[in-house]
């Protein structure tokens, strides 16, 4: 099997983002409104996954074998299952009236300014208890799209405001999978990883709250009125409860599926068991787009790390690394290698551990500081993640939401602040001894 390292083994991902991309574009061009549906994404992926068993092939690596374990990897399974019960969650709830419970307690209570602020915050402080976006969007999209519809607010501006929070907290959660791939890629301090962070984001955090605020203050409020119980608003506050207290996501969406199930059987008028079981696999037909995509997508990757693809990305950044000297040129190429990284595989915590060894040898030659290093790692993975229409954040939401997603990648303030504030940091003149930002440094003294 040939193991080295070939850019021609990226050429698969290009392919399949030229023709989902480009064939959306095209009829959105000739007047179709739905321009980014006439070609499906589990549909364009396909002349990608041929090209990519015919360079595998070439390269003698077990097309099959490294196909299906890309497929069936455990973190694609978890994926897959979130998004089933994310669904069937969603369409139950809405059926038996949870969702109009929730706004009719709660929107008359907030101005149209806070509503976006609000959500964002609610979204960053869940990742930041549960260490998971995906968890998190699949707690808050139901809520936020209920307040969305009855305050007139573009679901794609709500939807992007949840993904920002959920990407926010995930990216500054000790418990977070990215957080801990990063710190132990790059040996270095839990504490002091967060704390770099933390400098980095609060200003992006607080651009968004007010980028959000300016935005929703256009939205007229109308005048909700809902006859629901207001028993059924339980099942979402369940959900937040079990989530903030770190029950793992999908215990977390089952039993909220049970009680919102359960309330509604007990509360509803003709909503009977017949009723769940047909709104539970609605729910699922719901996710079937996603989930097909969520699966091609983990085969797409594993090939083209077996045929070399991120090996010649990684060697190509360091290999330009090498060529120049300074801080700067080591952090840029760290970024570089997480942003790419993330393309290409559309998981972030892969890109860090694909990216690690190679980031720990940039920063030691360099002169990048461990927690430096695992900070831009985390951040500039994050920030690509939160906008990839093809991530899997971005396809759940737009499956809740029922909107394209990219009409949600554009609005994701977060992540593309956050992506400037931190390439700001990283040009800021800053003491040699640590590699740390100014606030950090202030911080530490």
């Amino acid at each position: 099997m040939d193991t080295r390292p070939s850019a021609l083994a990226l050429t698969p991902l290009l392919l399949f983002l030229a023709l989902f991309l480009g064939a959306g574009l095209y009829f959105t061009a000739q007047g179709e409104a739905m321009g980014f549906y006439q070609v499906r994404a589990p549909v364009a992926i396909l002349p990608a996954l041929a090209l990519a068993a015919w360079l595998a092939w070439r390269r003698r690596v077990p097309v099959q074998e490294t196909l299906f374990a890309g497929m069936g990897h455990p973190n694609v399974m978890l994926m897959a299952l979130i998004f089933l019960l994310a669904g069937a969650f969603a369409t139950v709830s809405k059926s038996v009236g949870a969702v109009d419970a929730v706004v009719a307690l709660g929107l008359g209570h907030l101005p149209p300014a806070l509503i976006l602020p609000g959500l964002f915050a609610l979204a960053g402080f869940v990742a930041l208890a549960i260490g998971t976006s995906m968890g998190t969007i699949a707690a808050v999209v139901p809520i936020a799209l209920g307040v969305a519809d009855a305050a007139g607010l573009d679901r794609g501006l709500v939807l992007g405001a949840v993904v920002g929070g959920a990407m926010f907290g995930d990216n500054l959660s000790v418990i977070s999978d990215t957080t801990i791939a990063a710190t132990r890629s790059q040996g270095a301090q839990m504490r002091d990883k967060f704390r770099e962070n933390f400098w980095i984001a609060l200003p992006a955090a607080i651009a968004t709250l007010l980028t959000l605020a300016v935005l929703g203050n256009a939205a007229p409020v109308e005048s909700v009125r809902s006859d629901a119980s207001p028993w059924l608003v339980l099942p979402y506050v369940a959900v937040l409860v079990l989530a903030v207290a770190g029950v793992d996501v999908v215990v977390v969406l089952a039993l909220g599926l049970v009680l919102a199930a359960g309330f509604g059987i007990s509360l509803g008028e003709g909503y009977g068991v017949a009723e769940v079981a047909g709104d539970v696999y609605a729910g699922f037909e719901g996710m079937v787009e996603i989930t097909l995509l969520s699966i091609l997508i983990g085969g797409l990757a594993a090939l083209m790390k077996a045929s070399g693809g991120l090996d010649w990305l990684a060697s190509s950044i360091a290999r330009l690394a090498r060529g120049s000297s300074g801080r700067r040129v080591g952090e840029f190429s760290i970024a570089a290698l997480a942003a790419g990284g993330d393309a290409l595989t559309a998981n972030n915590t892969v890109a860090i551990l694909v990216a690690g060894d190679v980031a720990r040898d940039i920063a030691g030659r360099h002169g990048v500081t461990p927690r430096r290093a695992a900070s831009l790692l985390d951040i500039f993975a994050c920030a690509v993640q939160g906008v990839l229409p093809y991530g899997a954040q971005i396809l759940l939401a737009a499956s809740l939401g029922g909107v394209s997603s990219l009409s949600i990648a554009g609005q994701v303030h977060y992540c593309w602040l956050l992506a400037i504030v931190a390439v700001a940091f990283m040009v800021w003149p800053r003491r040699a001894e640590a590699g740390a930002s100014p606030l950090s440094a202030a911080a530490d003294a």
